[in-house]
């Protein structure tokens, strides 16, 4: 009987590999850290093209990826089952903190009398890791025959951790020299990127570049350049950021002052 109870325990411990092993809470050695940057949201609506409606642009995907994927989808996709893309080679994954999070942090290990730079930078990436603050908020891939590469940016744990945009990049526009060959090769390369661009998601709606939700700034849109496509949903990520910047607000930890 005690032979089985020590061969049943060794078995737990098999199971959670481990376990018990001491993890190092300052390693950040493994990932690139970034803070949070604010994107440019444009305030202007967009008109529809005559005889045009709006479209489902919250549908359109770019290799799979769709507008509020979460990172963990996106990521079991293209770096664990390996499909046409995969993780580019150094930093693939960029960690970011909200700057008014980050504000805080620094504020709340000051008190602590941690005023040495690696040391103030390692303890306010060890708190926002500890409360969620930290989040996977970029992810990027490439195909390496083609070159073609795929930027997929992700919202914070406070709404989800799910994707906000993806741009897709190639090299259409791209020439090798003046020659009146290479100008025509680009040509035919730029012809076929967006013959198959209109294939995959109808003609634009609004202008000769845009394909959109409503004609509201802030809903889903997709923008088409030369060897460029860029998915967007501004109204997902100024959600976000708004968030953050109240959560930050209100948990800012301040001196218990007295009066």
């Amino acid at each position: 009987m005690i032979k089985k109870i020590c061969f049943l325990i060794g078995l737990f411990i098999v199971a959670i590999p481990g376990a018990y092993a001491e993890e190092d809470p300052m390693d950040f050695e493994n990932f690139a850290i970034t803070d949070s940057g604010d994107v440019d949201i444009t305030m202007e609506n967009f008109d529809l093209n005559d005889d045009y409606e709006v479209v489902g642009v919250d549908n359109f995907d770019i290799a799979g990826i769709l507008l509020g994927m979460s990172f963990d989808d996106v990521y079991t996709i293209f770096a664990r089952d390996r499909g046409l893309y995969s993780p580019r080679k150094k930093d693939s994954v960029i960690y970011s903190i909200h700057q008014d999070w980050k504000a805080n942090l620094d504020y709340e290990c000051r008190q602590q009398g941690i005023v040495i730079p690696t040391e103030l930078d390692k303890c306010i990436k060890t708190l926002a890791r500890n409360r969620g603050l930290l989040y996977a908020s970029e992810f990027h891939l490439v195909r390496e025959n083609t070159g073609e590469t795929i930027d997929v940016y992700f919202t914070s744990n406070a709404t989800d951790n799910v994707v906000w945009r993806v741009v897709y990049n190639n090299d259409v526009n791209d020439i090798e020299g003046a020659a009146e060959k290479f100008v025509k090769q680009r040509e035919n390369k730029i012809l076929a990127f967006w013959q198959n661009v209109l294939d995959k998601y109808g003609a634009p709606n609004s202008g000769t570049d845009k394909w959109i939700s409503s004609t509201n700034s802030y809903s889903p849109m997709m923008t088409a350049y030369y060897g460029v496509l860029d998915l967007i949903d501004n109204g997902r990520h100024a959600t976000d950021l708004a968030k953050n910047i109240q959560a930050a607000r209100e948990n800012f930890r301040a001196k218990p002052y007295a009066f």
